[in-house]
């Protein structure tokens, strides 16, 4: 302990800063500050490994595969031509970026918000090229997470609530939130990219479109979905439908290679979070949850919402709103926004995230305080176990 906190906290928040300050080295940060907290851990603790590893390894191979799997599936988004199809027939001014935003929080009810971010990254591109605010990223990115914070099949946090018991109507309740949310975000950020915005011309020849690649994308999803609620265990369907998908048509396996950075410092924060003393969390309030948002931007959220679970007594609206729009508030909040940063490199400025896309902080909270003013705090106790 120093100063009362104990020190796995101190250095897993020494490796935070290290990833927010030298961003271009967050890989090699992360990596070098996970091994001094395992090595302190294992000293000190006396805890086994292989015991840790043996319970969080289905997550953490989880993580992988859907991160380099939506990664092909964005690949072959982009090689259908659906992008530019889109993209010649959304409004040339502001509300086009809008009407963006809107539909990846649509697609995020459906899909994992990685996928619903990779897919808005696609069409970022082929809108904006690569002359695009960071501020208008982030929105794009709470946009996936918002989509997903009421849904159980579009977020990691939700789908947990529902296996635990939580019925998926009272998870529902937080679309009320994520709407506000979106709406406010999604506005400020349109006009703010509208400054900046460089678009491709709407007379450019029409691009027809790959349907065959638009089948890989839809088995892709599907697959997601299925193995999600079967075996909870979603990257499964996603790399069987990718190489039934690579026999019609090739995955970029070279570009799909450069994800391979990204999921390993996704897996890295998680891991590392896996290995703080978190006993327990502060007793169960309305105000307690809405720290919780703040402490997903920087903690990740799956063992947040797991220690939420094993007390009980929330209530599971406002916590998966919390939880899951919170992340947006940094880039590696969530992993929505890792997968994002694969496309945008320039997304991982911590400081520009911040002050750019201030409006997703200020989002959060409004949607989080129209949610308690509308339904108010009712706590419940899971129906099981």
């Amino acid at each position: 302990m120093l100063f009362g906190i104990p020190a796995e906290f101190i250095l897993f928040g020494a490796m935070l800063i290290g990833v927010a300050l030298f961003y271009k080295r967050s890989l090699e940060i992360a990596l070098a500050g996970i091994a001094v907290i395992l090595v302190y851990v294992l000293t000190t603790n006396h805890i086994s490994l292989r015991t840790h590893l043996a319970h969080r390894w289905p997550l953490l191979l989880n993580l992988l595969g859907l991160l380099i799997g939506f990664h092909v599936l964005a690949q072959h988004f982009a090689q259908s031509g659906a992008p530019q199809w889109l993209n010649k027939r959304l409004p040339r001014h502001w509300l086009g970026g809008f009407i963006l935003l809107i539909m990846v929080a649509c697609l995020s009810v459906f899909l994992d918000n990685i996928a619903a971010a990779l897919i808005g990254s696609v069409l970022v591109k082929s809108r904006y090229q690569n002359n695009v605010r960071i501020g208008f990223l982030a929105a794009v990115v709470a946009a996936s997470n918002a989509g997903g914070a009421g849904s159980v099949l579009g977020d990691t946090t939700t789908t947990m609530m529902w296996v635990a018991g939580v019925p998926a109507f009272a998870v529902a309740k937080a679309f009320m939130g994520a709407a506000v949310a979106t709406l406010f975000s999604g506005l400020i950020a349109s006009y703010q990219q509208r400054q900046l915005s460089i678009l491709i011309p709407h007379d450019e020849p029409e691009i027809a479109l790959d349907r065959v690649r638009l089948a890989i994308v839809v088995i892709i999803i599907v697959g997601a979905i299925a193995t999600n609620l079967l075996a909870h265990f979603p990257a499964l369907g996603v790399w069987i439908a990718i190489l039934l998908g690579n026999l019609a048509r090739p995955v970029p396996w070279r570009q799909t290679a450069q994800a391979l950075k990204g999921a390993i410092f996704l897996i890295t924060l998680v891991f590392g979070a896996s290995l703080m003393p978190l006993s327990q969390l502060p007793a169960p309030s309305w105000l307690s949850t809405l720290g919780l948002g703040f402490v997903s931007a920087v903690f990740d959220n799956i063992p947040l919402t797991a220690l939420a679970l094993f007390q009980g007594n929330y209530d599971w609206g406002l916590l998966a709103y919390a939880v899951g729009y919170g992340g947006s508030i940094l880039w590696f909040g969530s992993s929505a926004g890792v997968a994002l940063s694969q496309h945008f490199p320039q997304a991982r400025n911590s400081a520009r995230w911040l002050t750019d896309g201030w409006h997703v902080v200020v989002a959060y909270i409004i949607g989080f305080f129209v949610m308690l003013a509308v339904a108010g705090w009712h706590p419940s106790a899971l129906p099981r176990p």
